[in-house]
């Protein structure tokens, strides 16, 4: 696919916009056309070809979503590079552990991203991005516009660059390495190969099935890709909540991809959705889909996906809705997925776009989860929550992810259940409701609502119900367990 697309930017209406921007006004405007995006990757490809970077080199990329870093992955996949990408929101000392595990040989970084010192500093900081300092990375290049103390510019180049050939752009040669959970000192990185990142993007297509000439609002590679292929555009979503619900109600897209956080804030500000919604990368409930309908999509899709597989499952809110089963259904194993329970109930997944290994790990076709689920006898996939969640309380283990979708309730922006630890009970936690009622909601009422599934949770019924806001981390913004406990462990002790 990314052939494709390399393709048919420069061969299908090349004059159409590729990538569009939603400016601080509220305007639209085109960041860069389908053909420019084209002679873009040609550039950077031309260019790393010069600094003799060849089929099977690693290429590092701290770039921000945008033309720039899909642009740099075509580049990448045209020479057989190897693409790692760099989480710059991550911290130095977690970056600078990744890049001694993936050893680029050249670090691609924008502006923003370097977090040195000059012009490039504050600006940095206002974006919540930082990389070691430029001397422990290695050779270093800055990529697009250079500001004050950051690496050179990658110099362009017009010299024409072969199509590499041999082992290293076979179907299984390495083609990104991402980075998931793991320690600083011992960091863990996903290996996909060109047949497993292909395979992907294909289930992406196939699920989505993007349209001709329409408009697609997100900014993840799986988005852009098989949107550009298809002729869409892509509008980069904006960043604060009431832009953004001034951007969907505008613009109208035809599929939109946002995240549980992004959707809610959109929401709250009052956002008009149009087409397809599709969310993943958090927890889903249908309470938060079936706002999203309201508010005026034809669908809203939750979609199941793991760095080590993208996508495996996807469920629409009507059938989510409906299923009254303990856990949360995430819908039917797409395509060419395959399942299977551990002893301990985890899901355990494979197919064509599964990972191909951990790096510095040999392969292994089966991806663990971390999951506890359950199969329902159609094969649906329901989730029991993650099997480090578990509370601990008494002689009695208790999963989360069982009961939590029975608390999103119409005026729950969030719930979490959390362990405790009990004082003076060593290995022995209590179990507490942390309930973040939506703007406006009536907390007696909100407290009165809960009584219904409170009571129905039996013997896993949490010892105290919190009304608070629930702590979120990472890039995903997923809900931080470990916080949102301290949070409790304060509020209980006042």
């Amino acid at each position: 696919m990314l052939d494709r697309l390399a393709h048919t930017l420069r061969t299908v209406h090349p004059d159409r916009p590729a990538v569009l921007r939603h400016t601080r006004t509220g305007a639209t405007r085109t960041a860069i056309r389908r053909g420019e995006l084209a002679d873009l990757a040609d550039a950077y490809a031309a260019a790393l070809h010069a600094r003799g970077l060849g089929a099977g080199a690693t290429l590092g990329v701290a770039v921000r979503p945008g033309p720039r870093a899909l642009a740099v992955m075509l580049a990448a996949h045209r020479l057989g590079l190897r693409a790692a990408v760099l989480d710059p929101t991550a911290g130095p000392d977690v970056l600078a552990a990744r890049l001694a595990l993936a050893a680029p040989e050249l670090v691609l970084a924008d502006a923003a991203a370097q977090a040195v010192a000059g012009w490039a500093g504050p600006l940095a900081r206002r974006a919540e991005l930082a990389l070691p300092p430029l001397a422990t990375l290695g050779p270093v290049a800055t990529l697009g516009r250079r500001l004050p103390g950051c690496a050179p510019r990658l110099q362009a180049s017009s010299a024409p660059v072969p199509r590499p050939g041999g082992r290293s752009t076979d179907a299984d040669a390495d083609a990104v390495i991402v980075f998931t959970s793991g320690t600083t000192a011992r960091p863990r990185a996903v290996v996909h190969t060109r047949d497993g990142l292909a395979a992907g993007l294909r289930t992406v297509t196939e699920l989505v099935d993007p349209r001709p000439g329409s408009t697609v609002l997100g900014g993840t590679f799986f988005v852009l890709v098989p949107a550009l292929v298809a002729g869409a555009a892509v509008a980069l979503p904006a960043r604060t909540p009431h832009a953004l619900a001034r951007q969907v109600t505008r613009q109208a897209p035809d599929q939109t991809y946002l995240t549980p956080p992004q959707l809610r804030a959109a929401l709250g500000a009052g956002a008009r959705f149009s087409g397809r919604v599709w969310t993943g990368s958090a927890p889903a409930d249908a309470t938060l889909l079936g706002r999203v309908k309201q508010a005026g999509a034809d669908q809203a899709w939750g979609v199941y996906a793991l760095t080590e597989l993208f996508p495996a499952a996807a469920v629409e809110e009507a059938a989510k809705r409906a299923f009254t089963g303990p856990g949360d259904l995430v819908g039917a194993p797409l395509p060419g997925v395959r399942t299977a329970l551990g002893p301990d109930g985890e899901l355990l997944l494979t197919g064509p776009g599964a990972r191909h290994r951990y790096l510095g790990e040999e392969p292994d076709p089966w991806v663990r989860t971390g999951d506890r689920a359950a199969l329902t006898p159609d094969g649906r996939i329901v989730l029991a929550g993650r099997l480090k969640d578990m509370v601990l309380r008494g002689a009695e283990n208790i999963y989360p992810g069982l009961y939590e979708p029975a608390l999103h309730l119409p005026d729950v922006e969030l719930a979490v259940l959390v362990g405790v630890p009990r004082a003076g009970a060593p290995g022995d936690e209590r179990l507490v409701a942390l309930v973040q009622p939506r703007p406006g909601a009536d907390p007696h009422r909100l407290r009165a609502a809960l009584r219904e599934p409170l009571d129905r949770m039996g013997a896993a019924r949490p010892d105290a119900v919190l009304f608070g806001e629930v702590p979120l981390a990472g890039r995903s913004r997923k809900p931080d367990r470990a916080a949102a406990s301290a949070h409790c462990a304060r509020e209980l002790t006042a």
